[in-house]
């Protein structure tokens, strides 16, 4: 409903709150009518919602972009860390 009353830039998160873990809150959220966009993440995935945030208010923004380039290379240290775990306990 936030997209339909602003021009900004909505991302929704959906929220495993009834008994259809979420489902229902995405399929709200997706089916906005044409004209209406809503950014979409996964159900109880607001680290996302804040990161894709992050990106749109990057593309105006340098310094917030190499903060996250930065970020994204330490995910990719994390990963691979736990990939030469697995490889050497296997």
């Amino acid at each position: 409903m936030v997209a339909a009353l602003s021009v900004l830039p909505v991302v929704g998160v959906p929220i495993s709150a009834t008994k259809l873990d979420g489902h229902d809150a995405m399929l709200s959220i997706v089916q906005m009518p044409a004209g209406v966009p809503v950014a979409t993440v996964a159900i109880d995935n607001g680290t996302n919602a804040g990161l894709l945030a992050a990106q749109i208010l990057g593309t105006g923004d340098p310094g917030l972009r190499e903060r996250l380039k930065a970020h994204r290379v330490n995910l990719e240290k994390q990963v691979m860390a736990k990939v030469d775990r697995v490889t050497r306990s296997g």
